[in-house]
């Protein structure tokens, strides 16, 4: 079992290349919590606990399928358990089997080789273009006009 935080993390990417989003799950401690600060739309801005997180997960291989991470990079931080971690993902859109490249920011708190709190910087543009969601994305960010 990986005990660091950058094993932990990597664990997670070797897990998701594989589409095991349960496995994925299980590396979050019960209470644990993920955070997308830059989440639109009906995206969740926050997810507790592991169950949250297994069923935000559920659909991904569906979605997207990711066939390679390149370009990681773990910054240490002077907070102990935790890294900052860059890094790249590429693959194809199940929807409409375009290619993508998805760049990433997350920063990973564990503890006990568990993580404790997980947040995920990422571009809902971006995002939402690989999925071939743009307009529907484009159109939830307009304002209502009222009458």
């Amino acid at each position: 079992m990986p005990r660091t935080p950058e094993e932990v993390f990597r664990r997670l990417l070797d897990l998701l290349l594989v589409k095991d989003m349960d496995a994925i799950a299980r590396l979050w401690a019960p209470d644990g919590t993920a955070e997308f600060p830059f989440a639109t739309g009906s995206q969740p801005r926050r997810l507790v606990g592991r169950e949250a997180v297994r069923g935000y997960l559920a659909d991904y291989p569906e979605l997207m399928d990711v066939r390679e991470i390149s370009a990681v990079t773990v910054h240490h931080t002077k907070r102990p358990g935790t890294v900052a971690v860059e890094f790249t993902a590429h693959g194809h859109t199940v929807r409409t089997g375009e290619p993508y490249r998805l760049d990433y920011m997350t920063v990973v708190t564990t503890r006990d080789g568990l993580i404790t709190h997980y947040r995920d910087y990422w571009s809902p543009l971006a995002a939402a273009a690989a999925a071939g969601t743009l307009p529907e994305l484009l159109d939830s960010l307009r304002p209502e006009v009222t009458r």
